[in-house]
């Protein structure tokens, strides 16, 4: 790797540069490792009380960065304005969340033994974790897994999305200026042969990815094969279950939000709409009529539903995925074509006549994509969703809550499931998938003790 070799973010609203950034030479790299190690030696003696108030502090000094942070994002990936600032109120909600739970759950636990004596489980801090993190959710992803690391008394790595670096470097900012030890959290700007070394280096203890299947596999094979303990959040193609005794009109209001929220762009997305034969014409009209409504355009206009994709080649790939499965019968009811203009946009688009072999049947279509399939009965519906690959989310509509609960708890083969709504992630609720969505957890309590060592310290009665 050359010395003189850059990102350049691309605002794809408008394909205009926002700004350059250089790649980290490997000395420059493994001097940060270094300086995060020494700096996680005096961190993991810290306190649960000093932590957490260094925790909270990140979380008030993320709202004092509201605006700016959103308007980062949404110029570096394109979401809604009014996204962004969701985002970033659910960042600093993860960090108050962290703050006040993380000391109750990693306090240590006393237990009598069976043979007389006692014994005590500690969860001690191991290291450095180091995370791989997408675009979609710039300021999400990384908090998510930095934020409780952190409060465990980890080291903190960040290996951002490139066309996301900016978003992270202003988070890096705000974590210091919250009161964060110096390099405890520290981006590494940085190719993917450098990122290997990074999971290869011996003082990296764990590492976490969020990102595609193919992606997973990838980094899950390194680090385990280097013995270092991995969490894996990768896609879906979740399926939104509407049943027939489901209020359509609520039913087609949120299908359409867990579609096109985020521009699409999301791996917990409604993607798959299987709704059964008694009410699949009343669901489809209404459906069709809903998406054809949405309003495209400039992200920071609160005027418009949906932004652009992300990059172009996510576009491109998007695109051929929706004419591999027409050419493969599926029918096109709206959008489907790309438009002329600047900008990465992708029209609203819904797919009929769904079947196995097909891209929008089988793979995840990480943008505006619905993929509408009839199915005969609930059974039939149970069937068709957890005929896939993935198994992050999933949704259910129907009157009858209890019912299906009973469907989300004994039949639902994925990590999270909605009932009568569409996904949207909360501290309290574990966040994770099984089969190619991936596994281990983050939020909920779980996440805040994936990357501990869950420590035996038995005292004798003697």
């Amino acid at each position: 790797m050359t010395k003189e070799k850059n990102i350049t973010t691309i605002n794809p609203a408008t394909n205009e540069k926002i700004a350059t950034y250089h790649f980290m030479t490997n000395a420059a790299m493994n001097v940060a490792i270094d300086n995060c190690q020494e700096a996680f030696l005096d961190w993991k003696h810290q306190s649960l009380k000093e932590r957490a108030k260094v925790i909270k502090s990140i979380g008030k000094k993320l709202s004092e960065y509201k605006e700016e942070l959103s308007k980062l994002m949404t110029q570096e990936m394109g979401k809604l304005l009014s996204q962004s600032n969701d985002e970033v109120d659910l960042c600093a909600g993860i960090c108050k969340y962290t703050a006040k739970t993380g000391k109750k759950g990693l306090k240590d636990e006393k237990r009598k033994l069976s043979k007389g004596g006692k014994g005590i489980i500690t969860y001690s801090p191991i290291g450095i974790v180091y995370g791989i993190q997408p675009w979609n959710y710039p300021s999400y992803q990384v908090i998510r897994y930095a934020i409780v690391n952190l409060m465990a008394g980890n080291a903190v790595l960040l290996k951002h999305a490139e066309n996301v670096t900016g978003t992270g470097k202003l988070l890096e900012k705000i974590f210091m200026e919250a009161g964060l030890p110096e390099h405890l959290f520290k981006v590494l700007i940085i190719e993917h042969e450098q990122s290997d070394k990074v999971i290869e280096n011996k003082l990296i203890r764990g590492v976490t990815l969020t990102g595609s299947s193919s992606a997973g596999r990838k980094v899950g094979e390194k680090a385990t094969s280097a013995l270092k303990k991995v969490v894996l959040e990768l896609g879906s193609n979740d399926a939104y279950i509407v049943l027939e005794d489901a209020d359509i009109e609520d039913a087609v209001e949120k299908c359409v939000k867990g579609r096109i929220y985020n521009n699409g762009e999301t791996c917990i997305a409604a993607k798959r709409f299987v709704v059964v034969d008694a009410v699949y014409e009343e669901f489809k009209t209404a459906f069709v009529k809903a998406m054809k409504a949405v309003k495209v355009g400039d992200p920071m206009d609160d005027a418009y539903d949906m932004g652009p994709m992300a990059r172009e080649d996510l576009r491109e790939t998007l695109h051929e995925q929706v004419e591999e499965s027409v050419k493969k019968g599926a029918k096109i009811l709206c959008g489907g074509k790309i438009p002329k203009g600047n900008g990465f946009y992708y029209p609203v688009t819904i797919l009929a006549n769904i079947k196995s072999g097909q891209p929008a049947y089988d793979d995840e279509l990480f943008g505006p994509v619905a993929s509408l399939i009839k199915a005969k009965d609930a059974d039939d519906a149970m069937r068709i969703a957890n005929d896939s690959k993935f198994g992050l989310g999933g949704g259910i509509f129907s009157k009858d809550e209890e019912k299906a609960t009973k469907l989300a708890q004994e039949y639902f083969d994925t990590g999270m499931v909605f009932i009568n709504s569409f996904g949207t992630s909360d501290p309290a609720m574990p966040f994770g998938g099984v089969k190619d969505s991936g596994f281990g957890r983050e939020h909920g309590g779980f996440g805040i003790k994936e990357f501990v060592n869950i420590k035996s310290v038995i005292l004798s009665n003697s």
